[in-house]
């Protein structure tokens, strides 16, 4: 593993693991430690938890550690940026106004919600979704041409810089069933979804689609693009976590740093039982170290 260091509380690291913990006030020193010790930045609410046993109190340590860690990475004293899962729930419960951590640390970098867009990546499959935590029923009334574009453009140069493909193609997923079925079932692709993908073709992209949804991700298609555009959360995140539910990563393109975060929720039910499987924050750290390597070198 590339030599990492964590934010946040000691003592919740403590409550589920009894391995060697060194904490740093300066996130240079990490490389000393990171041999023979876990490196930690302490933040100052650092407060004693339950495992499994969401508080008020884990929320602000959960908030202060992410704020604290995206102005480290930010100034340069990390190279990326990699974030757990939280209880949404409880951050909401403390004033957090963001759907969720996508938004925050896109906030926080300066960055217009048009201009990134989160995905979310396994070995075979990477997708990334126009619209995100929204009820089903308001996504065609969300879809426009420029949102699409938009996500569009962040997805490719994404690709581009941070997994280092110098043409991605990008494969676009119709809306509704058979994707529309020449207007049938559904205007959305004749009057959003093609319209997007002809821009971005002027832009010189290698962009297809719209895709009938229920047949662009079996083995032979998925070969035939480096990432998919889909319309909502879950026609991404479906297939994401069919295939790939133990390894599957979060990006955030777009933004001036490198973000990434396993794919799955927080747990609680198995928190401090020592059963959780580690390989996608494996996978998370990896890529991190990766991406950030790449765009160092660009």
């Amino acid at each position: 593993m590339p030599p990492f260091f964590a934010v946040g509380s000691v003592s919740a690291v403590r409550a589920v693991w009894n391995g060697p913990i060194a904490v740093v006030e300066d996130p240079r020193d990490a490389h000393a430690h990171f041999a023979e010790a876990l490196p930690i930045v302490r933040i100052k609410s650092d407060t004693g938890v339950v495992p499994g046993r969401p508080d008020l109190e884990g929320a602000r340590n959960s908030l202060d550690a992410l704020e604290l860690a995206v102005g480290l990475t930010r100034s340069g004293a990390a190279s990326g940026l990699v974030t757990g899962p939280v209880s949404k729930a409880q951050l909401y419960a403390i004033g957090f106004v963001h759907p969720g951590q996508t938004e925050f640390v896109a906030e926080r970098c300066g960055i217009a919600s048009e201009l990134y867009a989160m995905m979310l990546a396994g070995p075979t499959l990477k997708v990334i979704p126009v619209t995100t935590h929204v009820p089903l029923r308001n996504v065609p009334d969300l879809l426009t041409v420029e949102g699409i574009v938009a996500k569009g453009r962040a997805a490719i140069r994404g690709l581009q810089r941070q997994f280092g493909i110098a043409e991605p193609r990008l494969a676009v997923a119709g809306l509704n069933p058979h994707a529309g079925e020449d207007g049938t079932l559904g205007r959305e692709e004749i009057d959003l979804i093609v319209p997007a993908v002809e821009r971005l073709r002027e832009d010189g992209y290698r962009v297809s689609g719209p895709h009938p949804p229920d047949i662009m991700f079996n083995d032979r298609r998925r070969s035939t693009y480096d990432a998919a555009l889909c319309m909502y959360h879950d026609q991404a995140l479906i297939p994401l976590k069919t295939l790939h539910f133990d390894e599957g990563i979060n990006l955030t393109l777009g933004l001036p740093i490198v973000r990434t975060s396993p794919d799955h929720g927080t747990a609680f039910d198995i928190a401090g039982r020592d059963q959780a499987d580690p390989r996608a924050m494996i996978a998370a750290i990896r890529t991190a170290a990766e991406c950030a390597a790449r765009l160092g070198a660009a």
